[in-house]
Formats: structure tokens, sequence, C-alpha cells
């Protein structure tokens, strides 16, 4: 019996995770047409650029959808450094969020995904800053190494090295030119060669940004395209799928329209073979290029010429027939997925239904779960059900039976999660890195967009003798009330998840206090184990260790430690761990859920920052205006405020006389339509001797038009090191000296950047404390506006509070607290 494995990860990615609710699915009748035909085209095309959404989604849609070429997207980040529109989620977390919205831009206009292991550490003005801080040779290495495994024939910038806004924009564009000559080299990177071989794409070009207006002059030499055809099998342009792929950036406020009628594109030729009128020309995409090849070629065009929408089933034995032929052309990367392209035609066209399903979302290692391993055959082909079994860890199933048209065959299989086995993280994230590189130990990792499931079924099937291999993850399947059916990856999880409720825990003056930890039994039921804390030198917590006796499989307790400090114990980390069965776990189990994208779940260490802190305030009672997500409350909190997050409702009719100060969190003005109606009762508010704090928004969607009672101009200046100097320019000046004496000690410490949409003009009744600047540029002194309104203080500021805060920065708690006492108390307290 002639055997075929489905072995290929790109493919369990795209077939099943890379789409919200990461469902299995089969497609309809125009969009196997439309595979067909992709089969008899051979070649790639790769573009790149460095963050989620910089891609030009048109193009990848005309190319992939359009060309019908393998066409790929290298971000060289996953935007870990940018704002959140939609939740709370920062850093790492949202780097997750960002990564599966471009999966799910990806299944809109077809092309693949890919990334480096460089971190979005935020804004950068120069490319010489980013390559320094993320390590040229590292980023440059992924660079070559994706292209050496991905084989581009033509590849794509979004930037060029002098044009781009960004630092990190150019950065791409140059580590492309470079890695477009490296990866054709075997003298560079020669440890990646046990794996995969030098390549030479034909062509590097430029995508010449389609927002500007270009002149004869300027497009003279450029090559252009019109992404604006209309693919009557898509039923759509390439526009109105880039648009509907770029509003999958929903984290980023990123909904787009769905353009119409031509629009053309143009490119530039930057390095390799220029090219005359077209930029794939020159390149063989038929199977001539594979020596051997052209009778794959016929066969599978003779398989699209002869597709029948209402009986795609008809095509099968050809599509197999190929698969025969291509078995016994030399091993290219080129014919392998191929093969998997064409593996995947045949359980399309056969109306193949494969799944793996387990009975629990998750498990610790240890436990047991049951997996159903289903296959349905929805067609008339005489297709066998050979055999099943799960890895690792998993039981096998010898079937050997015939799979009846429309009737489910199942393989109930036992799974056991081995100990030792990893708990299911996002493999970027496995590892410490650092603030600007991620640590990806196995190569071979490096490049893909996400981790491989953790368990995967292998399902055998056979047609007329012919056996094919499938490989399936392992998922959970439940039915939302609402959104009906949906599925997510079976995970392994840590034994309890155990959580610091601060990441933060001031400690003013001296003064001992109670830091609670939750811990959530994620095992099957009764569970003992010890809780601790792990502290500096000088640190110490009553009681010490906390036994732990839970029955009940999610049980959830909140413990506290009363911590307090020696007289010389400094700030310094935390960290809760329970010892349970020998084995120490101190992870804090986060889920990530967002109807776009599929669940995700990612374990931190449940750790967090002792900040021994001289402070002082003035007031006691804050109402908080959330915008789309901050932890400034939080960190208000931990330095003794009572905070309120104030509703809507609240806004419009509540007693805001009640509250010390107001402050108003980031983007609220970009994200909170009713401050619109309330700006007016804000500003009374103030003139009635209230202090409101206005962190920074941005120019898109100001709601209203005037933040302040005088005016003032936001502008897109930002500061984005986060060392860069500042000068105390009124140094007597109330906000630097009451309550607490700000000196320039207090800016050490920082984390990613000083501020972020300064204001660039304002009226003179606002007075400016303090400027920053990046090195070489001006000051930039609009960062805290003050101004006396009646009787109160309103202050806008545009210094990174919301980073700094929840990261413990010593000063940015003393600074902060001067900005909400700066009117004192209306309430005696």
């Amino acid at each position: 019996m002639k055997r075929v494995k489905f072995l290929f990860l790109a493919t369990w990615l795209t077939w099943c995770l890379g789409f919200p609710g990461a469902r299995p699915r089969l497609v309809d009748s125009a969009a196997l047409k439309l595979h067909l035909k992709k089969l008899t085209v051979v070649g790639n095309v790769l573009y790149v650029a460095a963050h989620p959404d910089d891609e030009n989604a048109a193009v990848l849609a005309y190319l992939s959808r359009g060309r019908l070429l393998r066409t790929g997207y290298l971000s060289l980040t996953r935007g870990d450094g940018g704002q959140n529109l939609i939740g709370s989620e920062q850093g790492a977390l949202l780097g997750v969020i960002r990564t599966h919205e471009l999966l799910a831009a990806r299944d809109i206009d077809g092309a693949e995904q890919f990334f480096t292991r460089a971190v979005d550490f935020g804004y950068s003005k120069t490319s010489e800053e980013t390559l320094r801080l993320w390590g040229r040779g590292a980023v440059l290495s992924d660079v070559v190494w994706v292209i050496r495994r991905f084989q581009p024939d033509v590849i794509i910038t979004r930037f060029t090295p002098e044009t781009g806004g960004h630092g990190n924009h150019t950065a791409s564009a140059i580590l492309a030119e470079e890695a477009f000559e490296a990866a054709a080299d075997p003298k560079r990177f020669p440890e990646q060669l046990k794996w995969v071989k030098p390549w030479k794409a034909k062509r590097l070009l430029w995508n010449m940004y389609n927002w500007g207006r270009y002149s004869e002059a300027e497009r003279s030499g450029a090559l252009s395209i019109d992404v604006g055809e209309y693919n009557p099998l898509l039923g759509s342009s390439y526009r109105e799928l880039a648009g509907e792929s770029r509003t999958m950036h929903k984290s980023q406020g990123m909904g787009a329209p769905e353009g119409r009628g031509s629009s053309a594109n143009y490119f530039k030729h930057v390095a390799g073979e220029p090219a005359k009128s077209d930029i794939l020309e020159g390149v063989d995409f038929s199977w001539a290029r594979i020596p051997g090849g052209e009778p794959v070629g016929e066969v599978l065009q003779k398989a699209w010429s002869s597709f029948e929408y209402e009986n795609p089933s008809a095509v099968v034995p050809l599509l197999v027939q190929a698969c025969k032929i291509m078995q016994k052309l030399p091993g290219d990367p080129l014919v392998r997925h191929k093969m998997e392209e064409t593996l995947e035609a045949i359980r399309l066209c056969s109306g193949l239904w494969l799944e793996a399903v387990s009975n629990r979302a998750s498990a610790t290692p240890g436990q047991q779960a049951s997996v159903d391993v289903t296959a349905i055959n929805r067609s008339g082909l005489p297709l066998r059900f050979i055999s099943a079994s799960i890895e690792p860890g998993g039981g096998s199933r010898q079937i050997g039976a015939p799979l009846a048209d429309n009737v489910p065959a199942t393989a109930a299989l036992p799974l056991t999660i081995p100990f030792g086995v990893a708990y299911t993280q996002p493999f970027w994230l496995a590892r410490p890195g650092t603030p600007y590189l991620y640590s990806v130990e196995d190569q071979q990792k490096i490049g893909l967009a996400e981790s491989p499931p953790p368990f995967r079924a292998t399902v055998r099937v056979a047609l007329d003798g012919y056996e094919m291999t499938y490989e399936i993850p392992v998922l959970y399947r439940w039915v939302d009330p609402v959104e009906g059916e949906r599925y997510r990856v079976f995970e392994v999880e840590p034994e309890f998840s155990v959580r610091l409720d601060e990441p933060v825990t001031v400690f003013a003056n001296g003064a001992g206090k109670t830091v609670r930890v939750s811990v959530t039994n994620r095992s099957d039921g009764h569970a003992s184990a010890t809780l601790s804390l792990k502290m500096p030198p000088g640190w110490s917590a009553a009681p010490s260790a906390i036994p732990l006796a839970m029955t009940k499989a999610g049980e959830s307790r909140d413990l506290d430690f009363r911590v307090s400090a020696a007289a010389n114990a400094g700030s310094g980390p935390v960290r809760a761990v329970v010892e349970v069965g020998g084995r120490t776990v101190g992870w804090s189990v986060n889920e990530i859920q967002y109807l776009h994208i599929p669940v995700q779940t990612v374990l931190e260490e449940s750790k967090g920052t002792l900040l021994r802190l001289d402070l002082k305030k003035v007031g006691q009672r804050l109402g908080y205006i959330m915008g789309p997500g901050d932890f400034v409350p939080e960190a208000l909190r931990q330095i003794g405020y009572e905070v309120r997050l104030l509703s809507d409702e609240e806004l419009a009719v509540g007693n805001l006389s009640l509250y010390d100060a107001i402050v108003v969190g980031i983007r609220a003005y970009n994200t909170r339509p009713v401050l619109s109606s309330v700006q007016s009762r804000l500003l009374d508010y103030v003139s009635s001797g209230g202090t409101l704090v206005v962190q920074y928004n941005t120019l898109q969607d100001l709601i209203p038009a005037e933040l302040g009672p005088y005016p003032f101009r936001v502008s897109r200046e930002r500061v984005s090191g986060e060392e860069a100097p500042v000068r105390l320019t009124a140094s007597q000046h109330p906000l630097l000296t009451t309550p607490n004496r700000i000196t320039s000690s207090d800016f050490e410490g920082w984390v990613q950047e000083r501020g972020l949409y300064f204001p660039g003009q304002w009226d003179s009744r606002y007075e400016t404390v303090i400027s920053t600047a990046d090195p070489g540029e001006p000051a930039l002194e609009g960062g805290v506006l003050y101004s006396r309104f009646g009787e109160g203080v309103y202050i806008y500021t545009s210094y990174a509070w919301f980073r700094q805060l929840p990261a413990g920065v010593p000063g940015a708690y003393r600074f902060f607290a001067n900005l909400v006492s700066a009117r004192g108390s209306k309430n005696g307290s």
C-alpha cells in the first residue's frame, strides 16, 4: 500500500488556528476551484515590514488570491509595544493578541504569517537605535532564516532605509536588503545550513506608499499592479479583501473601508534582476521549474479544468495521481509544500471532516483526558479509516473500516499528560529574553507565528489502496449561547495558578502591608500544597508559609501575608510559589478572550515588586475615567487613595464634588463618547475647586476638540528614549515641590518611553514645569500643562504614567502623587 504523510506545521495552523474560534472547516466550491488552480502555480513571494498593520493587505491578497502564489508576510515584531484599544493587555500579552489578529487577517487575504524574535519596544526615531537595541546580527539571522526556509522568488519591502517615519520601519528595510544578499551566501549564518540551503531571490522591490500622490517623475521606472481588480471566484476585489483583513487589527482600532474600483500600487526596483513590465517578470511559476515536474503540472491542470462545482470529489483520483508522481520527485521544498497543498485539496474535495476533540479544555501533568478522533466522508468516494493515534502520551487504534458516506466514524482514545511535559505557552515567551529580543532555543521555531499544538492526532485514511496521513491538533469544543460552536486548543497547565493581586506593592514611609495571593486549583480534585513568598534579603512575611488543602477542581482562595521590611532593606522582586509533590509552581494562568481571535492562554511568573517609597499625598478620594484600559487606578490605590471608576451615568449626573481629584485615563477622549457631553461638567468641577488630571490622547477621533479650559493642540511629537534627559524648568513650582520634592533622580529607571503625543501649542495661561527631548532634537516642554481655573487646577500630561506606574518606577509614583494633590483636598482629608 502506498503511503504519503501530511505533516507540515504551517498547514496545521492555517487549517485550524489562523482564524477566529480555532474551528476546523471545509470550503465551498468556488474556493475549491481557486485552490486547485493554485496547485498549478509554483512560486513564492515574501513581504517584509516591521509591525502588525504595516503590511499592504491589498498586495498580499492580489499575490495570494489573484496571482495564486504562496505569499508570506514577515513582520519583524509582534506589536508588543503599542497601545491597546480593546482591553488592558500590554507588552507581551498585547503581542499575543496582535499575533492572532495578524493570523485572522491572513486568513482573509490568503497569505502566511512569519515573525522574527525582535521585540516591539515602542517608538524609535532612528534605525541606528533600533538595530542597536535589537541586536542587528540576531534579527538579520532571523530574516535570513525565513528567506532560506520560505524561498521567495520576489521579496517586497514596505519601507526604505531612508523613509518610514519610525526607526523600526527603516530598520526593516535595511535588514531586508542585507538579508536579500546574505541568504544566498553560504558563508553567512552557516549554522542554519543543517536545515536549509542558501537561497537567492530574483529581485527585491519597494512597495511605494499607496497613500501618497506621486508625480510622473516620482513614478518614473516604477512598476504597477491593479489591486482593485474584481475576482469573480472570490466575489470581491483585492481592495475589499484588504479592508476586511485590516479590520482584524481591532486592538489598534484599524477598522478599514473595503475599497472598490481600480487602484494602482507602485513598486520600485531595489536589488536583483530588474523587471520591465511586471513585478513577477522572468520567474517560471509552472511545474517546469521542478526537474521532472511537468507531468505533475499536466495532471493538476486537468484536475482544475475538469472540476465540477456540484461534484468536487470527481477530481480526487487526479489529485491522488499527482501525489504519486510528486513522491518520485527530488525532495525540493517547493514539491513538499505542493504535496501538502494537494493532500489538503483531496480532503476538501472529498468533504472529509477530521477532528480530534478532547473532553476537557486543559489538563495538568499526570491527569487524563479522552479524545474523540472523528472522520466523516461526505462524498461517494470509497475512503477507509485506517488508524488514529495521539502524540505525545496518547493511545492508538487500528480501525481498517470503510468510511460510509456522511456517517461519522469515531475512535475514542485515552490521553495521559506526561510528567515533565512543557506547559502550553507561546514559544517566544517560554524562556526569559531581553526587553528587545525574545529567546527561542529551537531554531526550527524561529519565524513561526505561533506554537505547534501541544498534542496532535495522526489520522490515516486510504483511497483505493493509496494511504494518506493527516496530522491535526487536539482541540476542545464548546457551545457559546450567543456565538454558537467554538473551539480552542487543548492545553497543558500547571497544577495551580498563583497570582499576586498587585504587580507592585508600595511600602510608603516604612509601614508594613498586606500582600494578597490568589491560588486556583487547576487539577481534578483534592490537592495539597504549601504557599510561600520568595523575597529579597531584609524582607519578612507572616506567616512564612501557608498550607493549602483544596478539594475541588477550580477552587480558588485569597491568602494574605503581612509583609514588612528591615530598616536597611531595599526595593526588590517578590515571587509567590507553591510547593506540590516536590515541585515548585509559580505561574499565573492568564486567558485572553476576544471573539475575533481564538482563546489564548499565557503563563506569567507569579511575581511582583516590593517598592519602598518616601511619598506624601494630599486628599483621599479619586474618581477615574477609564479609557480603553490601563492599570493606573490600581497604582493609585497602592499609595493609599480610594479610587472609583466613573460610569457614563455618574459623569452625566453624579456628584463630582465628592472627589478630591479626577483622573482621565489614556485615550479616554478617543474612546468615551460621553465625554463630549460632560466636558462642561468636568470643567465646572475644576472651577469649583477640583483637580482634573488628563493623561495622553491621540489626534484620531478626539472627543471633544477642546480638552482643557484654554486651548492647546495635541501633536504627534514623542520622546521615545526612556533615558532621555528631563530638565526641571520651574523647580520651585508647586507641582515639583508639593507634597513631594521632585528631582532628576525621579526620572531614573523609566521604561520604554518618556511620553507621547505631546502638545505642540498651548495658551499662555498654561504653565510648564519640565521638558525632555530625544538626543539631537528640540526640547518638548508641553508634557505637563498646568493651569489654575476658577478655584481648581487643570493638568494635561503626555508622560507615559500608564507604563511607569505598573512597572514600579518610584519617581513616577512621587510625581503622579503631586499631580493629583495639586489643588489639595476638597473634603478635609
